[in-house]
């Protein structure tokens, strides 16, 4: 069964005082793209977590988050920059001297960029690092039931329009199914107004008039089409998303939409031609959106 690029999932582990917090976000994209945001203490484990994410998705921009936090303040701590409140009094007392006027104080000094920092601890304890383990697995799970709830609408969805495919190339069959008999006719009629009747070599002729006409049959992009659409569906069925491969069934059938519409003269068909293109491009679009 496929499954959609697009989804969220969140998950939350407990240890001790300790709660730690995952959540991930994905959209579509051609390649595996993660990008984690994760505290520093869990630096050492980032290769582990992108294998994990790995395990679980295959194509997609992830965006993880992992959070930890504790009452008693375990793993961080606000630090006051001190060289930095000096370097900031000491340009206030030199604006002072150039007769710029006010004050500083404790408030003013607080909104100042990078007074206060966050000393974390770089070091993470075996019992921190598989509780983080299973909140990020908890999210990747959540996050899979999203992506492929979405990837059974999908589902539905390609279905019907596969069908629908297949109604309008029942009708340009149906319509065409006599143009190269008709083409032939007036091939005919028209040689006729401009050759004479005793023309030398009648036989090579009506050869190449038949060839001319064989050239508008649409038969074998028909056959072709409906390959193409049987196989669509095949994929599908299948156990592993396939976005690639259903991308480049989509340019082939496009192919042969073009190559039926360039080779009729029956308006009728050129509208269902009209039709069929934009049905496939509707297709392309989802199809964008699968793993």
């Amino acid at each position: 069964m496929i499954s959609s690029m697009t989804g969220y999932g969140r998950g939350i582990e407990s240890v001790g005082d300790l709660e730690i917090t995952a959540e991930i976000r994905s959209v579509n994209n051609r390649f595996l793209d993660l990008v984690q945001k994760t505290p520093r203490n869990l630096a050492n484990y980032e290769q582990q977590i992108r294998e994990m994410v790995s395990k679980h998705i295959k194509r997609g921009r992830i965006n993880l988050w992992v959070g930890i936090t504790s009452e008693t303040d375990k793993y961080q701590d606000l630090v006051l920059n001190k060289g930095l409140i000096n370097a900031y009094t000491r340009i206030a007392n030199e604006l002072n001297e150039l007769s710029v006027k006010g004050e500083i104080d404790i408030n003013t000094l607080l909104n100042l960029p990078d007074i206060l920092s966050i000393d974390i601890d770089s070091t993470v304890d075996e019992q921190t690092w598989l509780c983080a383990q299973k909140a990020i697995e908890t999210a990747l799970v959540e996050l899979n039931k999203m992506r492929d709830a979405e990837g059974k609408e999908l589902f539905k969805d390609f279905v019907n329009r596969i069908n629908h495919l297949e109604e309008i190339l029942e009708k340009i069959e149906t319509i065409s199914q006599s143009a190269p008999v008709e083409e032939l006719d007036k091939l005919r009629n028209r040689v006729k107004k401009l050759v004479p009747d005793d023309i030398s070599e009648q036989g090579r002729l009506e050869m190449e008039l038949a060839l001319i006409a064989d050239k508008i049959d649409i038969t074998e992009e028909c056959v072709r089409f409906h390959s193409h659409n049987k196989l669509f569906l095949e994929i599908l069925d299948n156990e592993t998303s396939q976005g690639r491969k259903l991308n480049f069934l989509l340019q082939e059938m496009n192919r042969e939409a073009n190559t039926i519409g360039s080779k009729t003269s029956i308006a009728e068909v050129a509208h269902h031609v009209i039709q069929l293109k934009d049905e496939i491009e509707k297709i392309r679009e989802q199809v964008q959106n699968i793993e």
